[in-house]
């Protein structure tokens, strides 16, 4: 244990995600031999993001304005909205370059051990862009969605999230509701693949 401002800083640092107590301390001590400069603006960053960032209000991204880029892109298919779990993910499906749709962050995924139920994320907003309540941007017409892809993460709480949202959907008899596929990656060797994956990639087979 240190003392004063140092161990402090190598609480802090303990609490965020990934960083262990020695990787903590490790940061800490770097930041002792740091130019005064660049802790100013390591500071000054810290405290644009606590002031300057907020959540856009059609799809919930982290944003700086009041409706994200993406979602203020006129070129974009208003008609299609992806739903993710976190805004991390937006940028994983953008590098793609794949889907030109708008996107819609839910802010985590269904998990009952951790206290998290459907009231903890913004599965209320997505019912109300679908529904056509939820206003888009200034001066322009609600657009109607004609399809959702859900994109949350293939694990257990993943695919309760995404299960639990088709079932909802269900009362939009026009829209059509897909699922990211899943299955064996790209130069996987078949030997290696577990049943899961394997039995996935048998169902959501490509026609030639």
């Amino acid at each position: 244990m240190f003392e004063g401002p140092l161990q402090d800083l190598i609480d802090e640092f303990s609490r965020l995600p990934g960083v262990g107590p020695k990787s903590a301390q490790r940061i800490a001590f770097h930041l002792l031999q740091t130019e005064p400069d660049d802790i100013d603006r390591l500071r000054a960053a810290l405290e644009a993001v606590r002031d300057g960032v907020t959540f856009c209000r059609i799809c919930n991204n982290v944003s700086r304005e009041e409706v994200c880029r993406i979602c203020a892109d006129s070129g974009r298919d208003k008609s299609l909205v992806c739903v993710v779990e976190d805004a991390k993910d937006i940028q994983v499906i953008e590098r793609t370059g794949e889907f030109s749709g708008r996107y819609h962050v839910l802010g985590g995924a269904l998990d009952p051990l951790a206290n998290i139920g459907p009231k903890d994320l913004a599965i209320a907003s997505l019912l109300q862009r679908i529904g056509g309540v939820q206003p888009d941007l200034a001066d322009e017409e609600i657009p109607e969605i004609a399809e959702v892809i859900l994109a949350t993460d293939p694990d257990t709480e993943g695919e309760a999230t995404a299960s639990y949202i088709a079932r909802l959907l269900k009362d939009f008899p026009e829209l059509t509701v897909s699922r990211l596929a899943s299955g064996m990656p790209l130069g996987g060797d078949l030997e290696f693949v577990d049943e899961l994956t394997l039995s996935r990639a048998l169902s959501g087979r490509l026609k030639l």
